[in-house]
């Protein structure tokens, strides 16, 4: 079905082509962020609170290099990382300053 609208002209066969290769890239960064996010939400879960303080900084990082590359939006990226970081000081033993 989807071979019935293929552009034809020049311009528009290379934005298809960038497009694809834009959706594949930011793929790649959204998949990204949401493991660490995931991985830093298991540890929580789990209570291992040294675990979850390492997993913050790698999921911190992954959500600003989402953020830059407009992958999300900088609000939304603010938002998961006072979120994040709020349930790691909530969490018993946690010696980040609150």
């Amino acid at each position: 079905m989807e071979d019935d609208k293929v552009a034809h002209h020049k311009d528009a066969i290379k934005k298809t082509k960038q497009d694809e290769k834009r959706n594949l890239r930011n793929r790649m960064v959204k998949t990204n962020y949401r493991n660490r996010i995931r991985e830093l939400r298991e540890a929580i879960e789990a209570g291992k609170t040294e675990d979850a303080q390492k997993a913050l900084g790698f999921a911190i990082s992954a959500i600003d290099r989402a953020a830059a590359k407009g992958v999300l939006h900088g609000n939304t990226a603010s938002r998961y990382k006072s979120r994040l970081t709020k349930a790691v000081q909530g969490m018993p033993g946690s010696t980040q300053a609150a």
